[in-house]
């Protein structure tokens, strides 16, 4: 079977978040399972100049405001993946981020931007643009690629079946309602069954009304946004597909997430030699300006600074966390307020809360390896990918019990201590007192170094492998193999 899948990022070249992960990883994971997977991706400069053996696959006079477009083939590095990019320089000719300009808002053309992703996508699926290869299947990746799904639906002869995956619902790519004429989709698009939402356009409801199926990043997240808690507004929407929405959990690509061969850390271990995990804690205070003090549990965020991910909770429990002799190291940013606050609070107590604003993948991994816990409080989580890695690492996650979150963290309560099953801590309300609560235990638990240990070995255990993962897609692409569009 052959599946093209579209997104706007792709770790190492353009990483926003924990989408980047997921497309640099799924295809492959499905390339070794028999799969004939593909990328689409915008030509982004950091893309562009990254692929190997690149050639042009055909051009495209004017085009969603740009003079040229050009769509090329070429290879992923690191992994091989075959790629198509497109080369619309006016469009994605820019540095920093792929979705906002330096002033931090989004660009104003991303309406066109993205509708290019979209629009292209579905060409390719047409077949024809490339004369030896055209999929059977596409997957798009967000609300940035979601409007394949609507391109697709207003040419069903295609015969090509889609995939729609919700990575978060939160961002949903909305635009001005009138702006409808300069995608090139019908007029009927606009309306309410479409992708009219509240008085403008919603390319992620493209996605959720014309993908033949959707899935999300976790079981539990594709229940909630069903509910009007989690739902965003669109989940009347969701309510609508029945049982088209189903969860997939993500992977962990553990050739890139493994103490026992990450050169980011300054030593190695693993469940069954733990001696370097006290090095890495070690090496971790040093670099970061905290005490170094085996005896204190040092606790590690590495986040985005929003308020989905609770860290104004962190700010209102971080007293009880040093008054029980804990230590605090945040790598993350985003919101100025949250920023601004963390680094009042390393201000005001040197050597016991440490943060580090600009973000680098390798002090992540020294994080996540050096820390005895990591802190995710998030009111809401498709899947979260940092407490895999923390599980992989032995640094027992302490989250709020949603989404992901809820399906990959096994509470230390007094049966699961005694039965060996736990791997973390987790607490049910997103409040303060709730989460002081968990890391009360979690101190606890850490003034037990035995039963600590028993904890990191179970979840260092843990198997959240890519290669599940792509069997669960694979099985639901070949249930709508043939299926054609909607």
């Amino acid at each position: 079977m052959k599946v093209l899948h579209v997104a706007a990022e792709v770790f190492p070249l353009v990483k926003t978040g924990g989408l980047a992960d997921v497309v640099a990883a799924l295809p492959p994971a499905l390339i070794a399972r028999g799969v004939n997977a593909r990328l689409l991706l915008p030509g982004l400069p950091a893309i562009l100049d990254a692929v190997s053996s690149p050639r042009t696959v055909c051009t495209f006079g004017p085009l969603f405001g740009a003079a040229r477009v050009r769509l090329v083939k070429a290879l992923l590095p690191f992994t091989q993946v075959p790629v198509y990019v497109i080369d619309a320089p006016l469009l994605f000719g820019r540095e920093g981020s792929p979705y906002q300009g330096p002033d931090g808002r989004d660009w104003p053309d991303n309406l066109q931007r993205f509708g290019l992703l979209g629009w292209v996508a579905a060409q390719i699926a047409a077949g024809g643009l490339d004369p030896d290869w055209a999929p059977d299947l596409l997957h798009a990746h967000d609300w940035h690629a979601a409007l394949a799904c609507a391109y697709l639906a207003q040419h069903p002869a295609t015969g090509v079946a889609s995939v729609f995956t919700v990575h978060n619902l939160a961002y949903q790519g909305l635009f001005a309602l009138p702006d409808l004429p300069l995608l090139g989709l019908q007029a009927s698009f606009g309306r309410p069954q479409a992708l009219e939402f509240h008085g403008h356009l919603s390319f992620m409801k493209a996605g959720l009304q014309y993908a033949q199926r959707i899935t999300t990043v976790s079981a539990s997240y594709a229940r909630e946004i069903a509910t009007r808690e989690f739902g965003c507004g669109l989940e009347g929407v969701i309510q609508g597909r029945g049982g088209d929405v189903s969860g997939i959990l993500n992977g962990v690509d553990y050739t890139i997430w493994n103490p026992e061969i990450d050169d980011a850390l300054g030593a190695s271990y693993s469940a069954h030699a733990l001696d370097g995990k006290a090095h890495c804690k070690a090496a971790l205070q040093r670099e970061m300006g905290l005490a170094v003090d085996a005896a204190a549990p040092l606790f590690g965020i590495v986040s985005r600074l929003t308020a989905q991910k609770g860290l104004d909770l962190v700010l209102g429990a971080l007293p009880r966390l040093l008054r029980l002799g804990g230590q605090l190291v945040l790598q993350g940013n985003g919101d100025a307020a949250l920023q601004a606050a963390f680094v009042a609070a390393a201000q005001q107590h040197p050597g016991r809360v440490a943060v580090r604003t600009a973000y680098d993948e390798a002090l992540a991994h020294r994080v996540i390896g050096g820390a005895d816990a990591i802190l995710m409080p998030s009111r809401f989580e498709p899947c979260g990918l940092t407490q895999l890695y923390a599980l992989r690492y032995g640094s027992l996650p302490v989250v709020h019990a949603v989404g992901g979150l809820a399906d990959t963290v096994t509470d230390a309560s007094p049966a699961a201590l005694a039965a060996h099953r736990a791997t973390g801590f987790s607490f049910r309300d997103a409040n303060i007192h709730a989460l002081e609560g968990a890391i009360e235990r979690a101190v606890a638990l850490y003034r037990q170094p035995a039963a600590w240990r028993d904890v990191m070995r179970q979840a260092m255990a843990c198997e959240f492998s890519w290669d599940v993962a792509a069997q669960d897609y694979q099985r639901l692409y070949e249930s709508l193999s043939g299926s054609g569009a909607p």
